[in-house]
């Protein structure tokens, strides 16, 4: 199993193996995941202080928070998948 690198702006990179979900943070229920995760120090805030944008949740209950859209975050998600394929 190769290991895949997903930008989350900012120079920062998540294992993309180890993605879950990637969520907008508008709603009660991710609100409240996040605050979880920061009660537990299990929050990594990589936005470098700008607007939560995405929500990235681990298999591991890491909880990561990105200043770029959800959707920019599934394209590079999906753009990274296509690339493997395609090396195979």
């Amino acid at each position: 199993m190769d290991i895949q690198l997903i930008n989350i702006g900012f120079g920062n990179i998540v294992s993309a193996n180890r993605i879950i979900a990637i969520v907008s943070p508008e709603s009660a229920p991710i609100k409240r995941i996040i605050t979880e995760a920061r009660e537990r120090g299990q929050l990594v805030d990589a936005t470098y202080g700008r607007r939560t944008r995405a929500v990235i949740i681990t298999d591991s209950s890491h909880v990561v928070l990105s200043a770029i859209q959800p959707e920019t975050v599934a394209h590079r998600f999906v753009g990274s998948k296509d690339t493997q394929a395609n090396s195979n």
